[in-house]
């Protein structure tokens, strides 16, 4: 906090500096001025909290400075510092939201006090300030996130529209006579590398930044439509115009030239047909999404793509991932670099002879490497940085690799394919067990009738307890004792599912010599006594 003090006599300026212990008030600068235009200058650049001002001074006096900061920094609290007991300026102090008028010769303890008063009520405004300011600021943060939100609901549900109707009349002129529209579609997953790498970690700030772009144009003479960020669909940008819907190409033509003079790149549409409004707007959402989804990304060129009529909303795709799924799992399981990538060339050599391939046939695509991933892990939870390259590759989430002109690279989109292998193939390799604890426990599943100690085995193998006991947990994700424990547990309730054995031949058979002790190990680990479990079996 800085406090300011006016006066054009030296000495007031001095007195009040020496009778005020400034720290104490949260006042970390005090600055002088000997006139009020000096004044007005220092409060433009350092915006005290506090000004003490006199009166009758050279150049701007009091009263014209008071008027001055009422206008210009409301938040500035005033007191006056004055030799002259006038009616009118104390009036006019008041009047002008000084908070307080002040004699001279000056009084510590009075000074003091009005100063107190003044910062207090300082502190309590700042702070409804800083509420009205956060308040401002998330009303800013979720408008935009409603009229996605209502947008999205129009172009699913069209009946929503009669509870929205008043509001987007007002605020965007939708008028409630309107009975044509037309959408168009772009998507976020055929993005150029360059603007992927740009705005990979915050794809909220690209679309964002979109939507600005093409509602400046939408709204330049009178607003026609409205772009939004799909609240269903994280990667799609949608636009509705309601306005001279059959100029939508042109316009969207204009947006696509507005986003390529700002980031250098430019983005495929999908447009559909003109339709009522508002019954028909998701028919017309639909058909800008096949109209993208449909077109060869082998092709480029035309980045506006028109659905045209009679057009099915249904296709297959002509080639499948999954003949070649199990070869590209065993290289991962038990290959090397060039066997994944020999599998995984094999797999792209047969998209490379294709004539066409659409984002429709790319998302099956995707769909079946994730099921390809989730065979070759089994159940087993990546390590953090295959698990971020996965989620990249994700249904819904993979952005397709395009060069500049729009056409699918197939040679980046291999590399990124065989990356994500050759990375979940160290990853497993790295968490296998060594051949000697798997030659451990292979010995535990066949000799669980032994009586099998920590330091039996590790002299049968050749190391020390405390090792075999730290690699084995290592490696195996629990200890030897536990893992025995388990192996015989098995083993016992396959032999009690037989009415042949009596529970003392179970016990000896998985090697427990005590009866009693292994009816309590048993139940303890199944929850059921040897005999419960025989009789319910």
């Amino acid at each position: 906090m800085k406090a300011l003090i006016v006066d054009d006599e030296r000495h007031v300026r001095e007195a009040i500096r020496m009778l005020i212990d400034w720290d104490s008030y949260g006042i970390a600068a005090v600055l002088e001025a000997a006139d009020g235009e000096a004044a007005t200058r220092l409060i433009e650049m350092e915006r005290p909290a506090i000004v003490f001002t006199d009166m009758l001074m050279p150049l701007m006096h009091g009263m014209e400075l008071l008027t001055w900061i009422r206008r210009h920094h409301p938040a500035c609290k005033t007191i006056v510092v004055s030799g002259h007991d006038d009616f009118d300026y104390v009036r006019h102090t008041m009047q002008s939201g000084g908070s307080d008028y002040l004699l001279k010769p000056i009084d510590e303890e009075q000074l003091n006090e009005v100063l107190r008063k003044a910062v207090d009520e300082w502190h309590a405004e700042e702070q409804s300030r800083d509420r009205d300011r956060s308040r401002t600021m998330k009303l800013n943060a979720i408008q935009p996130i409603y009229w996605d939100k209502a947008f999205t609901q129009l172009t699913e549900e069209p009946d929503a529209y009669a509870a929205l109707a008043r509001e987007l009349e007002a605020e965007f002129g939708l008028a409630q006579d309107t009975r044509l529209a037309r959408v168009a579609v772009l998507t976020l997953e055929t993005m150029q590398r360059t603007i992927k790498e740009r705005f990979a970690s915050n794809l909220d700030l690209l679309a964002y930044a979109i939507a600005n772009i093409a509602n400046e144009i939408l709204s330049r003479k009178g607003r026609v439509g409205y772009a939004f960020r799909n609240a269903s669909k994280a990667h799609e940008m949608v636009i509705v115009c309601w306005a001279d819907a059959e100029t939508l190409p042109a316009r969207v033509r204009e947006i696509n030239a507005g986003i390529d003079r700002t980031y250098g790149v430019a983005f495929d549409f999908g447009i559909g047909g003109v339709r009522r409004f508002p019954g028909e707007l998701p028919q017309t959402h639909r058909e800008a999404l096949y109209a993208l989804k449909r077109r060869n990304l082998l092709e480029g060129g035309e980045r506006v793509h028109l659905y045209a009529e009679g057009e099915g909303l249904a296709g297959s795709a002509a080639l499948r991932f999954e003949r070649h799924r199990e070869t590209l799992r065993l290289a991962v399981l038990g290959g090397g670099a060039s066997r994944i990538a020999e599998a995984a060339g094999a797999w792209f050599d047969e998209v490379r002879a294709l004539q066409a391939v659409t984002i429709e046939q790319l998302d099956l695509w995707v769909h079946e490497f994730a099921v390809l991933r989730a065979r070759c892990l089994e159940g087993r939870t990546p390590g953090p940085a295959l698990a971020q390259r996965m989620r990249a590759m994700d249904p819904g989430a993979y952005l397709i690799p395009v060069d500049a002109s729009g056409r699918l690279s197939i040679a980046q989109w291999q590399r990124e394919v065989e990356g994500v292998l050759q990375a979940m193939a160290e990853e497993l390799r790295a968490a296998a067990p060594s051949p000697t604890m798997k030659e451990i426990a292979d010995y535990l599943e066949t000799h669980y009738r032994e009586e099998l100690s920590l330091q039996v085995i590790a002299g049968r193998f050749g190391f020390s307890r405390e090792y075999v006991s730290r690699r084995f947990k290592q490696e195996l994700g629990e200890n030897v004792s536990d893992y025995l424990l388990r192996v015989r547990m098995e083993k016992a309730k396959l032999l009690l599912l037989s009415p042949q054995w009596r529970v003392a031949q179970v016990a000896e058979m998985v090697g427990f010599a005590d009866e009693k002790y292994f009816s309590k190990v048993f139940k303890k680990w199944t929850g059921r006594s040897p005999k419960q479990f025989q009789r319910i079996h």
